[in-house]
């Protein structure tokens, strides 16, 4: 069966005893973690969920979040995490899209929480695990799985105005944990700091539960702050980790960090961005055992397509490694021709951990592969002659801000709204600590005035925060091509020169 508790239940079996979790001050074994696992699925058959059925964790990180995903699998149901900084009508849309059956919210996240679907709140005192809400419920037995079920949903930003459901099967899952741990040597012996937000692919998935799977253990932390994380890597002796860029970044400036050893950890993966040579070499100055692999991938392939050779990072500067096991990369044109090493082109992904599609979108689907299966990634980028991957734009109109992903169309749609807006843009500024963040182009309508307080202020439970433009740059007009389209490249142009005179 191809369950993800399947694998628990064979450490249980086997290393009862040893530690599967360490969430704040508490360490769960194998075995603990399989008896949970199993009656949370009977509280999930006690409300209704069956095989097929979609849960939905609007939570931040938890041992209740990592329990819930294996019990909505262990009972044949779809796992959907959402993103706890949604607005809660971007909550509704998942949630309307999905067809979910039930919500599980954390209290404190409850007024995100949508209407007209049963939504259970998990209160301060049941956030450590999911005793309190399972423990009246007899164990419910596995329900098989085969490999092409789908075992998990994840809305992404896109291109157009709402986000889309990538689906996630078994398949993808175990193919995507071989890759990683063929790459990383995992064993039971892989202690895993996980820092990020676990309904992000980078602290699920790289390698996230695939540590499990090996019988290692995950350090799980509520939410990412610099001196809990070099605390937890002294205390535990954890050996690896996931960062997002800006996380990368404020670990080698916390001004305490001298005072914990890390001495061992082995390596961190990062990725998100092009990782200039300073942090690469700021890292392991730092980190003295550990090394920086840098990577790319996405949430249509349960990420961690390449990945760093170790001992080629400052020679390979700039290129997010090769591919991993058992995944494909090819660089195109615009009409899927195979380009040849050193030329531009779209990046291509085919291979068993790529997504089947998107959710309820037979058109999108096909939109998004070319007729041989390989999916276009909408990033532009080239190969080397020795298979290194180089990113150099970005084809889809995406921004990057502290590795969360926001499509500016999703943004303009709502600025639209606002009737003073005859003309708007929403690009990626540089930023120091985020990578990006949004800023917007306006043309007002004739007679209008607004500020950036106006539109923050309008935006506001309408999309999350992290998305709001937080500047306005007004114009009287916007540059175009002579089709009408705007040329974005223009204005990215003109902040990249305001950041250069920023920055000298």
């Amino acid at each position: 069966m191809a369950n993800l508790s399947n694998f628990i239940r064979f450490h249980a079996r086997r290393t009862p005893e040893a530690p599967a979790m360490l969430y704040q001050d508490q360490s769960i074994s194998f075995s603990e973690l399989f008896e949970r696992i199993e009656k949370l699925g009977g509280w999930l058959v006690h409300k209704g969920v069956g095989p097929g059925d979609t849960v939905i964790a609007l939570m931040k990180n938890s041992a209740a979040f990592v329990e819930l995903a294996f019990a909505a699998s262990h009972v044949g149901a779809v796992f959907l995490p959402i993103n706890f900084r949604l607005s809660k009508d971007e909550v509704s849309y998942i949630v309307s899209d999905a067809k979910a059956k039930l919500v599980v919210v954390d209290e404190e996240l409850a007024a995100s929480a949508p209407d007209g679907i049963p939504v259970f709140a998990v209160g301060v005192a049941v956030q450590r695990d999911s005793r309190a809400i399972s423990a009246a419920h007899r164990p419910a037995p596995m329900v098989p799985r085969g490999p092409s079920d789908l075992f998990r949903l994840m809305y992404t930003s896109g291109t157009t105005d709402r986000p889309k459901g990538v689906m996630h099967s078994y398949d993808n899952f175990y193919w995507k944990s071989a890759a990683h741990a063929i790459s990383l040597g995992l064993n039971r012996n892989t202690r895993l700091l996980i820092a990020g937000p676990l309904y992000h692919v980078g602290a699920f998935d790289l390698p996230g539960m695939a540590v499990l799977w090996h019988g290692g253990m995950i350090a799980v932390q509520r939410e990412f702050e610099p001196k809990s994380a070099l605390s937890a890597i002294e205390r535990e002796k954890l050996t690896a980790g996931w960062f997002a860029p800006v996380m990368t970044g404020m670990i080698l400036a916390c001004p305490e960090r001298h005072s914990f050893d890390v001495s061992s950890l082995e390596w961190v993966i990062g990725g998100g961005e092009r990782t200039p040579e300073s942090r690469i070499r700021a890292f392991s100055k730092y980190f003295i055992n550990g090394r920086y692999i840098d990577g790319y991938g996405l949430t249509e392939s349960c990420s961690g397509d390449t990945l760093m050779d170790a001992g080629r990072e400052i020679e390979k500067i700039g290129s997010t490694g090769r591919a991993v096991a058992h995944v494909e990369i090819t660089i195109r044109d615009e009409k899927g021709k195979l380009l040849e090493a050193g030329n531009e082109g779209e990046i291509c992904l085919r291979g068993p951990k790529v997504t089947a599609g998107y959710w309820n979108d037979p058109v999108k689907t096909r939109n998004a592969f070319f007729e041989d299966g390989s999916f276009r990634t909408g990033d532009v980028g080239y190969l080397d002659d020795e298979g290194f991957l180089y990113l150099t734009d970005r084809k889809k109109d995406m921004i990057i801000s502290g590795g969360e992903n926001i499509a500016s169309s999703e943004v303009e749609r709502v600025i639209y709204e606002m009737p003073q807006i005859a003309e708007c843009a929403v690009l990626g500024a540089p930023d120091e600590r985020w990578g990006e963040r949004p800023v917007v182009f306006v043309v007002l309508r004739p007679g209008n005035k607004i500020t950036a307080d106006d539109l923050v202020a309008h935006c506001r439970g309408k999309i999350a925060g992290f998305k709001i433009p937080k500047e306005v740059i007004l114009r009287d007009s916007l540059p175009r091509n002579p089709s009408g389209k705007i040329l974005k490249r223009e204005l990215r142009a003109e902040l990249a020169a305001a950041r250069k005179n920023d920055y000298p």
